[in-house]
């Protein structure tokens, strides 16, 4: 089975300045691929060249088996770009029959399809009204009925909840969550919004000048990246005094494991790098009189991974 998207040592220039430098990375069939890097990065001009808006100038790229220059490949991807491609003089079906007529969907396919995606984006009691009195969520909602009308087997987002409010937020993730886990969907995924990002795609690629710093799946680079934060929650008063708190502090931070820690509101934040003994740390704790209710470990954020890689890339 191909790759959804393979990009293979793709370079593009826009006049002097070289945007994209032998990027590399695959989009495998089935996934929530989250593109993520700062503005500037490169990642409008990925998506450029994977719908072909832009032609390469060096390197091979693949969409679906494809060749990624090839009418053929396109065919087969919808996308929501920051341009709704939405007629505000039109309603919802009209919209979305004339992009039946240009993906040239069957005639007769045409009335269930554009029932099909209402319902999909729940908009079926607003199908009759025009686009212009639509809120930016419902504009999203229908931006993504429009681009899976034809039932493309991949979607390209850019930004699909920027300028919607919270709840249309929730609302465009579970449309996403829904496209690729029951109707069996890949989505490429630009998005800023890091928390978005961790709570819906599984593998991930970052771009900073022009150049994939990391990739691949998101469990295994929390993972991979070796640090991960202990929690731990203090019986009430067995920690209020300040010598104590200096004093066991100073003992955590000699050991080698542990790169931070913080006495914050009954909570003992602690940063730990590599190979960890937590009963090494509740020792340290029961020796000094303070009693423990709960320890918990989270895994490092999506967002640090992020600020460590283009904190690197920047020496």
């Amino acid at each position: 089975m191909s790759d959804a998207i393979l990009l293979d040592r793709i370079s593009k220039k826009l006049g002097k300045r070289e945007v994209l430098k032998d990027i590399s990375f695959t989009v495998q069939r089935g996934d929530i691929f989250g593109y993520l890097g700062p503005n500037g990065a490169g990642k409008t001009t990925t998506i450029r060249v994977i719908l072909g808006l832009f032609r390469a100038d060096s390197g091979l790229g693949h969409i679906l088996g494809d060749n990624i220059e090839q009418d053929n490949s396109r065919r087969k991807l919808g996308f929501v770009l920051e341009a709704d491609g939405l007629y505000d003089n039109m309603n919802a079906r009209e919209n979305l029959d004339f992009y039946c007529q240009l993906y040239r969907v069957p005639e007769l396919q045409r009335s269930k399809r554009i029932e099909e995606m209402l319902r999909l984006v729940e908009l079926r009691d607003r199908a009759g009204d025009r686009i212009s009195t639509y809120s930016k969520g419902m504009r999203q909602k229908l931006a993504l009925a429009r681009a899976m009308v034809h039932d493309p087997e991949l979607l390209v987002l850019d930004e699909p909840t920027a300028g919607v409010d919270p709840s249309g937020q929730v609302e465009v993730r579970d449309i996403i969550l829904n496209l690729a886990h029951t109707e069996g969907k890949t989505i490429f995924l630009s998005s800023h919004n890091l928390d978005e990002v961790q709570r819906i795609c599984n593998r991930i690629a970052l771009i900073d000048k022009g150049q994939i710093k990391i990739q691949g799946e998101l469990d295994k680079l929390q993972e991979g990246v070796g640090q991960q934060e202990l929690i731990i929650d203090i019986v009430a008063g067995t920690a209020d005094k300040a010598e104590v708190i200096t004093k066991i502090t100073s003992q955590l931070l000699a050991l080698p494991y542990v790169a931070h820690c913080r006495f914050e509101a009954g909570h003992l934040y602690t940063n730990l790098n590599g190979q960890s003994d937590v009963s090494e740390i509740v020792n340290i704790l029961s020796r000094e009189g303070i009693g423990v209710e709960q320890i918990k470990k989270n895994r490092i954020s999506l967002e640090e991974i992020y600020i460590k890689a283009v904190t690197e890339a920047e020496r």
